[in-house]
């Protein structure tokens, strides 16, 4: 497992996270968990109601809706927290390509993040906002 401050180096270097201080990186890291997963292992599967959030650290990943490819995500991607925050089903499924260290950020964490840090609610309204233009461009043009 990697320190608390070589995480929260990581994490500053995400878009969801880069506003954020060192002090409440550190908080978003001491309330959650790293997992190491083989190559192969379903980190998410679509329909199932979600109960974390991950941000990859090490490795790649791959996206399937509906059992066909539609993104492969790396170090740095933030994937889960949609259901975190409707609780609806997971939109997708999630299956490592390589080996991955995953920053397992549970709803518990994730819900008081976004209470007690401004920052990270701002930044994850803009990562939404964001899928949802990509999505746009993709369908409409």
């Amino acid at each position: 497992m990697a320190s608390t401050k070589s995480t929260v180096d990581h994490l500053r270097n995400i878009a969801l996270f880069s506003e954020c201080s060192s002090k409440e990186l550190s908080l978003v890291v001491k309330s959650s968990t790293e997992r190491v997963l083989k190559a192969g292992t379903v980190i998410m599967d679509q329909g199932q109601t979600g109960r974390e959030a991950y941000v990859i650290l090490e490795g790649s990943a791959t996206v399937k809706r509906n059992g066909k490819k539609v993104a492969t995500v790396k170090s740095g991607a933030v994937i889960g927290e949609l259901s975190l925050l409707d609780q609806g089903p997971r939109t997708a499924a999630v299956i490592a390509d390589t080996d991955v260290r995953l920053l397992v950020i549970s709803e518990r964490a994730l819900k008081g993040a976004i209470d007690n840090i401004p920052a990270i609610s701002r930044k994850l309204l803009k990562a939404l906002a964001t899928r949802v233009r990509e999505l746009d461009r993709a369908h409409f043009g």
